[in-house]
């Protein structure tokens, strides 16, 4: 396993287990503990060092599971890292407790102020929930302070600012870096010597398995490379990226990223060159760039499964009709067709998806 040097004597693993998109019980929204288990044992045993979490991940089941998994082992063979998101619950003092409580532990060793955007910058200055957090690290309940963001790059410039942040965590990936802003954020950070922490490096498993055309570019020039290490090798090669997190939900997904961290390949200016060409080729068949991060069904009225439906929307514009036969596999109470376009899903989307629309269409999909 690849470490690298944080701060204060800490190495940290390159490869983090990010604990969003655990294995799920057949016909439930419950997390698996013992397939959980399998991966997090496989993760220690493996030399990742870093487990990643939020309040509200699995509604608050994520943090419950991990503070399960981790007893089995000295508490200073690994660190803690999880969220506060003030839409979640604005009141700090009471999530702060309440996920000590869940993870079985006194301390958190990273702790993220959660899901910055352009709309929530003003709601957590003015919350205090910053300040509280300052003096829960001075005294030792926290170690190390940061953020996540999804904002724009203003919005990150003016909350960068904001105090001196231990760390900060973007979604990189190389999609993203063509075509969204991502790498001037990266840039943002990379001039005040903000250590850059990294989610979705596979947008959210998207770049895990692309179209045929792209996947054959890649697979001609890196026969031994799955298409997923391609992206994970992207970040990797960025100078400012200390974590990359990786949501692994699978033994064989954890064995593939282990792989790929246990060797010192680096993309060179040739393969990413060729890494971009296949992602060109790759956007052209791609509608719709959701991550699967789930934060559009919190408030959603009518309990649609929307993640599920976008992916069968974007799989329709890859592959055809034959792709909507699976819309009977998916576990959902809410359909397109109930869908009243209130627009609260838009409002929890990190990447300002146009849902109603979307899902207006794939109506009139399924009933043709």
């Amino acid at each position: 396993m690849e470490y690298f040097d944080f701060k204060d004597g800490i190495k940290l693993s390159r490869l983090g287990m990010g604990n969003m998109r655990l294995p799920m019980k057949p016909n439930s929204e419950e997390i698996d503990y013992e397939k959980s288990q399998e991966i997090i044992d496989y993760a220690m045993a493996n030399g990742i060092n870093y487990y990643d979490t939020a309040y509200v991940y699995s509604k608050g089941d994520s943090e419950r599971f991990l503070g399960f998994a981790m007893k089995k082992y000295k508490r200073d063979s690994f660190y803690l890292a999880t969220k506060w998101h003030y839409d979640a619950n604005p009141n700090y003092k009471e999530v702060f407790q309440e996920q000590l409580k869940r993870l079985q532990t006194d301390y958190i060793d990273f702790y993220l102020i959660h899901c910055l955007t352009d709309s929530n910058m003003d709601k957590y200055i003015a919350s205090g929930g910053i300040e509280f957090f300052m003096e829960m690290k001075r005294i030792g309940k926290i170690k190390y302070l940061g953020f996540s963001s999804h904002a724009g790059v203003e919005t990150l410039k003016r909350f960068r600012d904001y105090t001196n942040w231990d760390f900060a965590q973007l979604q990189i990936n190389y999609f993203d870096w063509m075509y969204s802003s991502t790498k001037e954020e990266y840039e943002i950070l990379r001039e005040r010597g903000i250590k850059t922490f990294v989610m979705e490096p596979v947008r959210g498993g998207r770049l895990a398995s692309l179209n045929e055309d792209a996947s054959r570019l890649l697979k001609a020039s890196k026969p031994n490379f799955s298409i997923a290490s391609w992206a994970l090798r992207f970040v990797r090669g960025l100078d400012n990226v200390g974590v990359i997190l990786s949501g692994m939900s699978s033994l064989e997904q954890i064995m593939d990223n282990v792989n790929t961290f246990n060797d010192d390949y680096c993309l060179n200016d040739s393969d990413k060159k060729l890494l971009f060409k296949a992602c060109d080729i790759f956007h052209k068949s791609l509608s719709i760039p959701c991550t699967g991060c789930r934060y559009c069904l919190d408030d959603c009225p009518i309990e649609i499964n929307i993640p599920a439906y976008l992916k069968l929307f974007n799989e329709y514009k890859i592959s055809g009709y034959d792709a909507l036969e699976d819309k009977d596999e998916i576990k959902t109470v809410g359909h397109p067709k109930d869908c009243i376009s209130c627009g609260a899903c838009m409002g929890l989307c990190p990447q300002k998806i146009k849902i109603p629309e979307i899902l207006e269409e794939l109506k009139n999909l399924l009933k043709e």
